[in-house]
């Protein structure tokens, strides 16, 4: 399974998800400008460590389902429900996995982050990372994250959690995509490494 590292991140008035933009299967680089973050919502996005054709397949499905729930209950849908939509397709596919580890994060009442493994389990938190890089990513996460921080302080926190990773992560690097999430909306963005 190929590597990666993608973190989310909850603030004050949203989340942070941010991925690194390098493909590689074993020596051989891939890609070094794939998107492995994913606007699922007005309100909710992913990102992805693993295979991202998996991924790309989920956001899909789930693009669609949310949509027709959101039709049919007239209001947002909110991030734990989607994270769960992702868990039931994943764990539909139990047998065959989907081999993609995914962070979902977003805010309808307040920001929330959801952690999910090829199988499908749901795991809820104020910030993860998932990937290759994972580790390197925590030890920056882990002693710099505060409750309550501003929207500038979150995006600052993922740049260097996955800068982190990407100097010590053979699999990981090339650039860094972001989603903001807020309660306005998606903004999206691309910085250089």
């Amino acid at each position: 399974m190929p590597g990666a590292t993608a973190v989310g991140i909850t603030f004050n008035e949203g989340v942070v998800i941010a991925s690194e933009k390098r493909i590689a299967y074993g020596n051989f680089l891939v890609s070094k400008t794939t998107k492995k973050t994913f606007p699922l919502t007005d309100k909710v996005g992913a990102a992805c460590a693993g295979l991202v054709a998996d991924m790309q397949i989920l956001a899909l499905q789930i693009r669609a389902l949310t949509k027709i729930r959101k039709m049919e209950l007239k209001r947002d849908i909110p991030p734990n429900s989607v994270a769960k939509m992702i868990s039931n397709l994943m764990y539909e596919r139990r047998f065959f996995p989907l081999l993609t580890q995914v962070i979902v994060g977003g805010i309808v009442d307040k920001p929330a982050i959801y952690t999910l493994d090829p199988l499908g389990s749901v795991l809820p938190d104020e910030y993860a990372a998932v990937g290759t890089g994972a580790e390197m990513a925590l030890g920056v996460l882990d002693p710099q994250f505060k409750q309550g921080m501003s929207e500038k302080d979150a995006v600052d926190l993922a740049l260097r959690s996955i800068k982190a990773a990407t100097m010590r992560d053979s699999f990981s690097g090339d650039g860094i995509d972001v989603l903001v999430i807020t309660k306005h909306g998606i903004k999206e963005f691309t910085e250089k490494l």
